[in-house]
């Protein structure tokens, strides 16, 4: 079954076989996705798998179109008040044979005004989340017809064999084939801030358990992750809705969309409006019959219909025609000043959520803060120059001239940013490396050798302290 032709691949084993951590040997996982490790799949299988399983990017809610969304935003039950009311209006004046569409005028233009604004506003929020979407859009290093091709992650399929390095993300999920001290960042799944060193070993379960924690499953690597050092190959074994973010994805999809405080306190509002309009409207209805007198209403069309109409003119006087526009332009500032700071909202009453929030809890830093490891004190025995310049050296994070700061480990990315604000960036150009010992658990401590400018040659041991 390895090789190129495998038409018989299981289809029913598209990472069923990886969703628990089950022990599966290296060979046995190739047999499985029916993959030449050395070779990849051929063009004409990856286009028949990919027909199959569909690309490979989590599923998107089907778009609501704008007059949908248009009438959407006529929904809400002080809306639903201020038209009735216009209506009423224009209908009374029409019968009595003096219309009067100033008000009618004025109701509608706040109710369209008011449902644009917050069409326009999500609509904005959604293409700064299409566009973001489109700048993430990444490559992938794969091997196809045994040739290394850079392909786009979304035609990636099960059993494709990829190339991983540091800065890479995880494409998909993968069994890892081979690691060269890969660590890679599971922030986003996992929570935890530090990387974790991916191996190809088997792990396997304890005593008792048919399962491997997703934390502890150090032979896997999963879409959304990143990869901050090192580098390896991985066979892909569950691509789009079938991985570990494609259930966080359809479980999101799932979750039942709650009212949010300031639209349960409008609802409320609207509802004693609501009652309070109908009382207003029977009282001053029969107040005004009894004191004309019920049998000369009742003979006289006109004298009801003017009963009727100063019972509704005090109705719609009650609604506050204006609430509505208020609360959609207040939102739509908030949406304006969060997007200022780097936060799209695709919903304008999430600002107000967000703006009640006084607690949030989580059981990790990773998914919080920025997940930066910062130097903030320094013990010396030699010249401070000298020092920065060593540990920045004795690191495998680069330093990005585009972006200012070290890409990398995060611990290493440390050592080279503090001695980045020293001004000390081209050190790897000037001082190339001619050797090293990487980090290993025996050793606890990573040593290189660089060339100095002088044609000598020096070396830089890092390692923590052994008291």
């Amino acid at each position: 079954m390895i090789g190129h032709q495998s038409a018989e691949w299981p289809e029913s084993q598209e990472g069923t076989l990886y969703a628990k951590g089950i022990p599966v040997r290296r060979a046995e996982v190739l047999s499985d996705q029916g993959v030449d490790e050395n070779l990849g799949l051929s063009n004409d299988e990856a286009s028949s798998r990919l027909a199959k399983t569909g690309p490979n990017k989590l599923e998107e809610a089907e778009k609501t179109p704008l007059w949908k969304r248009f009438f959407e935003q006529m929904a809400d039950p002080m809306v639903i008040m201020l038209i009735v009311a216009a209506v009423i209006s224009a209908l009374t004046g029409m019968v009595k044979g003096e219309p009067d569409f100033a008000d009618v005028a004025i109701i509608m233009f706040v109710v369209i005004v008011n449902s644009v604004l917050g069409v326009v506003q999500e609509a904005k929020s959604e293409e700064a989340l299409e566009a973001l979407q489109e700048m993430s859009a990444a490559q992938s290093k794969v091997l196809r017809d045994g040739k290394l091709v850079h392909l786009p992650s979304a035609e990636l399929v099960p059993g494709d064999v990829i190339m991983l390095e540091a800065g890479d993300s995880v494409p998909a999920d993968c069994r890892v084939l081979e690691s060269a001290t890969m660590k890679i960042e599971e922030a986003a799944l996992t929570g935890e801030s530090v990387p974790v060193e991916k191996h190809a070993n088997v792990i396997e379960l304890a005593a008792g358990t048919d399962d491997v924690p997703l934390g502890d499953r150090k032979n896997m690597c999963y879409m959304g992750s990143t990869v901050v050092y090192g580098r390896g190959r991985a066979v892909v074994v569950g691509t789009g809705m079938n991985t570990e973010m494609g259930k966080i994805a359809g479980a999101l999809a799932e979750a039942k969309e709650e009212l949010t405080p300031l639209q349960v306190k409008l609802a409320e509002l609207s509802r004693i409006l609501t009652i309070m309009v109908i009382v207003i409207c029977v009282v001053i209805f029969g107040v005004d019959i009894i004191r004309h007198g019920v049998g000369n209403v009742l003979t006289d069309p006109t004298a009801l219909l003017d009963t009727f109409m100063v019972a509704v003119s005090l109705a719609v006087a009650a609604i506050p025609e204006g609430l509505v526009a208020v609360v959609t332009i207040v939102l739509s500032l908030g949406v304006t000043k969060m997007a200022k700071r780097q936060a799209i909202i695709r919903k304008l009453s999430a600002v107000e959520t967000l703006g009640c929030t006084q607690t949030i809890c989580s059981d990790k830093t990773g998914t919080l803060t920025q997940n930066k490891m910062t130097v903030v004190k320094h013990e010396l025995a030699a010249p401070k120059e000298k020092f920065l310049a060593g540990m920045a050296l004795c690191s495998d994070a680069q330093w990005d001239e585009e972006l200012g700061e070290a890409v990398g480990e995060p611990t290493e990315c440390a050592l080279v940013n503090d001695a980045g604000k020293a001004g000390l960036t081209g050190l790897t150009a000037e001082h190339p490396r001619v050797g090293e010992a990487p980090f290993d658990s025996g050793r606890k401590m990573m040593s290189v050798i660089v060339e100095t400018l002088d044609g000598e040659y020096e070396q830089y041991t890092k390692a923590r302290p052994t008291w």
